[in-house]
């Protein structure tokens, strides 16, 4: 981005919007009280500690103490510098640039960008050549019209050895970056060579939207060639942690109200043909742990509609568990008849039929008890009974009664035996159910992995305490802010110091002032101090008591840290057998002791007299 955007055009952007609203788009936020919260984005948690509050507009995790106004978030969860995230911003609230900061788009790290140009290239090979007619008219037979084609930006990669390579090393870029990509492979005496020829190309893009890595389609009928080819894995991609088409349906799901897992992109694409946005798709490989706490960032409504032949149902009934472990989904089930795959489904049934479908989703209840049917033989007594006893112990895992009780009442009437009997088993399973909770509480579960190490929180202790209701004074109070610097008060801390020296320099440079703002004035290291010290739910209101109070609290820790400092050279001395030594020091630690029992005194008869 050309030149240096101005303080105003910052300011104007970030009033434009609300953080809630953009942060939305990344996690799925429940209002509670003034603020609103939802799992983190940036470390890998089960019980929500991210907050947003849109007051202030700030957003502040009390997991990993990541903090800031909306700037900040996306600076991090993009990993864009402040320009960009301004830009981003101004994109969501529909302000355009200034005109000077037009010139240059934003440029992704060296991987990414390549990812991009390869996507590119190979659309435009597709669309637009002679050379891409191929894939083209196999594009045309799989029902791909153009609109579809640029929505996915699918492409094609022509059946030669170095097309992709030789226009990559045009644009620039290294044979070590080359090589690092993962879009070339290298024969044994060190060539590179294109990975992917004859194939339509299926960019696979990050939540973010940029592409990582590709999957192809074999277009040839050629046996020896695998049907679909992906990207091996490399720095930008990692496929236990992307979902197919995540970063655009993740935005028709706050309208649609839920995401539509599939097993494939083809599916997602044909469901989105169907009038389906909100598909996405694992790739072909098993759901993982963190793709699921990925789709729970942004929703708790989930339907699964994997193929329905058995490999499908199968790979199901284990994402199924996978999302109980996780906790908190709301699962629907979509069972096609015939075995069909969605793709196929949507080409013999059409687009209403499909969404009809959706729709009906069924519980996983349902779904369970559905394969316990095809499981046993139910003209048999011996395996209606084994039937019913499964049937009764997956019921009895549901934890509202009304459920149990409707599934159970289904089940007499669809087998013959009676309620009451029933009832007698469901009661029986739950107290065992009971027992197995009990004992399943009673172990440490595992956690999952983090996606980023977790800041090391700073101690709360008694002298963080008081310099951050000191700088919130500070901040907030004019008459406090005289206060301290009349006295010549110095942070203890220096993070706090210059924290006030800068909030000093804004508010003299500055008409208006805001918190906010601030945020964009100050060091990001700095920025979390600020936010969590405005969060911890601090009183407003600050008097010259409580002031003198809170430095008298400073000048106690300071001294216990001296006395400790002498405690440790006296251990010193003695190893020495130095005698003189540890008569300084304890005359040393006598003064200072009777420098605290002075100011502990003091602090004793201020609170007595507001008191009296």
């Amino acid at each position: 981005m050309a030149g240096r955007i101005s303080e105003d055009f910052i300011n104007e952007v970030r009033g434009s919007v609300n953080i809630v609203d953009v942060i939305s788009q990344y996690v799925s936020l429940e209002k509670r009280g003034k603020d609103y919260v939802g799992l983190c984005p940036f470390h890998q948690e089960k019980t929500p500690s991210f907050s947003v509050n849109p007051d202030k507009q700030f957003f502040y995790c009390f997991g990993c103490h990541k903090g800031g106004n909306v700037y900040k978030f996306i600076m991090e969860k993009e990993e864009v510098t402040f320009p960009e995230s301004v830009e981003r911003v101004a994109e969501f609230a529909n302000i355009p640039m200034p005109q000077e900061y037009q010139e240059q788009p934003v440029k992704l790290n060296p991987l990414m960008q390549m990812h991009k140009e390869a996507a590119d290239f190979y659309q435009k090979v597709l669309m637009t050549t002679k050379i891409g007619e191929r894939g083209l008219e196999y594009a045309r037979k799989r029902g791909l019209n153009d609109d579809l084609l640029k929505h996915f930006k699918i492409g094609y990669a022509p059946g030669k050895s170095d097309l992709l390579l030789t226009y990559l090393r045009g644009e620039g870029y290294t044979d070590d970056q080359l090589a690092e990509s993962g879009l070339f492979v290298k024969s044994q005496d060190g060539r590179l060579f294109d990975r992917f020829r004859d194939r339509l190309m299926f960019p696979m893009s990050d939540e973010s939207g940029h592409p990582v890595a590709f999957s192809g389609r074999r277009i040839s009928d050629d046996p020896e060639e695998p049907k679909y080819l992906n990207s091996p894995e490399t720095s930008i991609f990692n496929k236990s942690d992307l979902l197919f088409h995540f970063s655009e349906a993740k935005k028709h799901a706050r309208k649609e109200g839920h995401l539509v897992l599939f097993e494939g992109h083809m599916d997602v694409i044909s469901a989105y043909k169907a009038g389906v946005k909100t598909g996405i798709a694992s790739m072909g490989t098993s759901l993982t742990q963190q793709q699921v706490y990925m789709i729970r960032r942004i929703t708790k409504q989930v339907v699964i509609n994997y193929d329905g032949d058995d490999p499908g149902q199968h790979a199901t009934e284990r994402a199924v568990g996978l999302f109980k472990q996780a906790g908190n989904f709301d699962l629907g089930i979509v069972i096609l008849p015939d075995k069909l795959d969605p793709d196929e489904y949507v080409k013999q049934y059409g687009s209403d039929s499909y969404q009809a479908a959706i729709r009906g989703a069924i519980s996983t209840t349902d779904f369970f008890l559905q394969r316990l049917k095809k499981k046993y033989n139910l003209n048999n007594e011996r395996e209606q009974v084994a039937y019913l006893r499964e049937a009764v112990a997956e019921i009895a895992a549901l934890p509202n009664p009304v459920e149990q009780d409707l599934y159970v009442g289904r089940l007499a009437k669809e087998t013959g035996v009676s309620l009451d009997a029933l009832k007698v088993n469901l009661s029986r399973a739950r107290r065992k159910q009971r027992r197995v909770d009990q004992h399943t509480s009673s172990e440490v579960l595992p956690e999952l992995a983090p996606l980023a190490p977790a800041a090391d929180p700073q101690p709360v202790t008694r002298a963080l305490k008081a310099q951050q209701r000191l700088l919130y004074a500070y901040i907030y109070s004019d008459e406090a802010r005289d206060y301290l610097t009349v006295n010549g008060f110095v942070f203890p801390n220096p993070e706090y110091e210059r924290l006030a020296k800068l909030w000093l320099n804004y508010i003299e440079t500055h008409e208006n002032v805001s918190l906010s703002g601030f945020l964009d004035f100050i060091p990001e290291e700095l920025q979390s101090i600020i936010v969590s010290t405005d969060m911890t739910g601090l009183p407003g209101k600050i008097t010259l008591e409580e002031l003198e109070a809170q430095v008298r609290v400073l000048n106690l820790c300071k001294i216990d840290d001296e006395i400790d400092r002498h405690m440790q050279a006296i251990a010193d001395a003695r190893r020495r057998n130095d005698q003189t030594a540890i008569l300084l020091e304890t005359q040393a630690i006598l003064q200072l002791r009777q420098l605290k029992l002075q100011e502990e005194e003091a602090v004793s008869d201020r609170r007595k007299a507001n008191q009296g």
